[in-house]
C-alpha cells in the first residue's frame, strides 16, 4: 500500500469549493454591474459583506473609480453618490437628481466630482478631514458610495392608421375610437421634477435593485464608534482636474423610486479589520508531532 497518494480531478475539486466558499465578490448589482477599482494598480476591490452592508478597502492616497456595467438590454440612469454627495452638481444626494445614462450592456468609469462636461476632479481616498463632503460642511455620511438606478418609460408604439370607410357601424365606432386612442403620440418629457437631463458619458451608470432600495441606511462613522481605529477613517477628496467628455441626453424614468440601490461602504483596511468586516486568516500555533520527519510530505527539491 502506498503511504499517501494523491486524486488530483477530487483534490482540484475540492479546492474550488474551498476557494469559492471564501472568495470576496467584486461586483454588486442586478440591473448593473457596480464595482470600485483602484485606479492607481488597476485592481478591482474585493467586496465583503458584513453587518447587513456591502464594504471595499481602500488605499490611503489612492485614485479610485466607480465602474458600472449595464446589465440590460435597454438604457438605464444611474445617479451615482460618494460621502452623501451627487457627484454631478455637489449637491446633497437625492434620488431625484441627475446622473449618467447607460446605453444597452456599456460599461463606464465614474472616476471624480463633475467639473464641467469635458473634466472631473478625481476621486481619491484620504483622511476624512480632507473629504470634499467634510470641506463642504456635511461629514455625516463621509465612507458610502452609492448609485441610484432607473429604468427608462419607453415611448408608446405609433399605431398605424385605419383606412377610411364610409361605412360607421358599431364595429367601426369602436375601432375608429381605439385608433384616435392609439395615434396620440406619446409626449416627449424630459425626467421627473428635479432631475434635469442626465449627461451620458462615454458610457453612463447603471440601474439598481428595488430590494436594495429599501436597504436601512445606517450613519457612516457607526462602525468608528463600536471600537477605536487603528487609523484614521477613509474619506473621498476633490483631486486633480482630469479630462472626461460627456454630452447631455433625456430620459423619462419609469418610476419615481429607483429600480435598484447600490450602497457600497468604504474604509482603510486596518479599520476594517479591527471592525471584524475584514477577517484574516488566525495563525495557529505551532504543535509538535510524533512522527516530524515522516509525516513531511517531500516533492521534488528546487536545484542549487
Amino acid at each position: 500500500m502506498k503511504p499517501w497518494s494523491l486524486t488530483l480531478p477530487a483534490l482540484a475539486a475540492l479546492a474550488a469549493l474551498l476557494g469559492l466558499a471564501h472568495l470576496p465578490a467584486h461586483a454588486i448589482g442586478r440591473l448593473a454591474d457596480v464595482t470600485i477599482v483602484d485606479r492607481d494598480t488597476g485592481a478591482t476591490l474585493p467586496v465583503h459583506y458584513a453587518q447587513g452592508e456591502y464594504w471595499v478597502a481602500g488605499r490611503p492616497g489612492a485614485r479610485y473609480a466607480i465602474t458600472v456595467r449595464n446589465r440590460m438590454g435597454e438604457r438605464v440612469l444611474a445617479v451615482p453618490s460618494v460621502d452623501g454627495v451627487n457627484v454631478l452638481s455637489g449637491e446633497t444626494a437625492a434620488w431625484d437628481q441627475r446622473g449618467y445614462v447607460f446605453s444597452p450592456y456599456e460599461r463606464y468609469q465614474i472616476t471624480g466630482w463633475r467639473k464641467s462636461d469635458s473634466q472631473v476632479a478625481a476621486f481619491e481616498f484620504s483622511h476624512v478631514a480632507n473629504a470634499y463632503a467634510s470641506r463642504t460642511g456635511r461629514p455625516a455620511h463621509v465612507g458610502v458610495i452609492g448609485v441610484a438606478l432607473f429604468r427608462e418609460q419607453l415611448p408608446l408604439p405609433a399605431a398605424i392608421p385605419e383606412p377610411y370607410s364610409q361605412r360607421r357601424d358599431s364595429s367601426n365606432e369602436t375601432g375608429n375610437s381605439l385608433g384616435r386612442l392609439r395615434q396620440e403620440p406619446a409626449p416627449l418629457l424630459p425626467s421627473p421634477q428635479g432631475a434635469a437631463p442626465a449627461a451620458p458619458a462615454a458610457a453612463a451608470p447603471a440601474p439598481a435593485s428595488e430590494a436594495e432600495s429599501a436597504a436601512r441606511s445606517i450613519p457612516a462613522d457607526s462602525v468608528t464608534k463600536a471600537a477605536p481605529m487603528p487609523s484614521a477613517k477613509l474619506g473621498t477628496a476633490h483631486g486633480q482636474r482630469e479630462t472626461s467628455v460627456v454630452s447631455h441626453t433625456t430620459f423619462t424614468r419609469l418610476q419615481n423610486r429607483p429600480n435598484e440601490v447600490i450602497s457600497i461602504r468604504y474604509d482603510s483596511r486596518e479599520n476594517l479589520i479591527a471592525a471584524g468586516v475584514i477577517r484574516e486568516p488566525i495563525a495557529r500555533p505551532h504543535a509538535p508531532r510524533a512522527f516530524p520527519q515522516s509525516d513531511n510530505l517531500s516533492y521534488v527539491p528546487d536545484p542549487r
